[in-house]
């Protein structure tokens, strides 16, 4: 019998779909303002959800659409599909936008954001923050939601206006 040959790269994954996009975004990019310092690179659910509030943060929900609608999207974020093409280029906007402020990610489980996280820092932007709890929780602890904090529906109508407002500083 003979064996068969495999290979780990047959098929496409979010995350080489994710460096690539990274990659692609930062060759020849140069951010004007510099990045904001965050103190703590991880946050928890309950305090991004009052920092996001206060306006000391901006929440980034990076999860897809079918999450969106499946769950909500966390009170005080704004959507911004991770798998989309102008995801990193909307994330250099906000930066430029607020130069002051950290970016927080979250995602479901606290794996892509992490992951996301760590990519972007080596690409040099910098001023991130983790939600790694995520929305539904994990080893990193209890989320989002089981921590009873608000969302919002996560349709078109609900995410395009936030988001039309928060890239208009």
């Amino acid at each position: 019998m003979q064996g068969q040959v495999t290979t780990p790269f047959t098929q496409p994954s979010r995350r080489g779909f994710l460096i690539g996009m990274i990659s692609a975004a930062f060759v020849g990019l140069s951010l004007s303002a510099q990045p904001a310092k965050a103190a703590e690179t991880v946050i928890s659910t309950p305090d991004a959800y009052v920092a996001a509030k206060a306006g000391n943060i901006i929440l980034v929900d990076i999860r897809t659409p079918p999450e969106w609608a499946q769950t909500g999207i966390a009170e005080g974020a704004i959507a911004l599909d991770m798998t989309d093409k102008s995801f990193v280029d909307s994330l250099v906007k906000l930066r430029a936008a607020y130069p002051d402020k950290p970016i927080a990610l979250i995602c479901r489980t606290g794996n892509r954001s992490g992951y996301v996280f760590k990519a972007l820092n080596k690409q040099g932007f910098g001023g991130l923050m983790d939600v790694s709890e995520g929305m539904a929780g994990g080893p990193n602890g209890k989320g989002w939601i089981p921590r009873g904090l608000p969302t919002y529906v996560g349709t078109d109508a609900e995410i395009t206006p936030r988001l039309i407002a928060m890239m208009k500083p």
